[in-house]
């Protein structure tokens, strides 16, 4: 990701067709799976050169389903790995 190409530009184009035509696909749930939700978050500390802001992102899954994720920037500067890590916890934990 950290010199990407024309051929990443062309795959997010594809995701992105996709994800526009086919807004009323909805959730695939299967019958016989569990209904367990399971969130997996990481920060990336000062991961901003110009702002040395952290990035944050998470994904949650109802059983095997994913149902939600998201990446961004923290909106303050963390003074530490630790408190990066914090604070994408917090994040994830207000989302579930």
């Amino acid at each position: 990701m950290s010199s990407p190409s024309s051929n990443h530009y062309k795959a997010v184009l594809r995701v992105l067709r996709y994800l526009k035509s086919a807004p009323a696909t909805g959730l695939f749930l299967p019958s016989k799976g569990t209904f367990q939700i399971k969130a997996f978050t990481d920060s990336d500390w000062a991961a901003c050169v110009e702002t040395r802001r952290s990035t944050t992102g998470f994904c949650i899954y109802l059983g095997d389903s994913l149902i939600s994720w998201k990446t961004k920037k923290q909106h303050t500067v963390s003074r530490s790995s630790c408190e990066a890590e914090y604070r994408a916890l917090a994040y994830t934990g207000c989302e579930i």
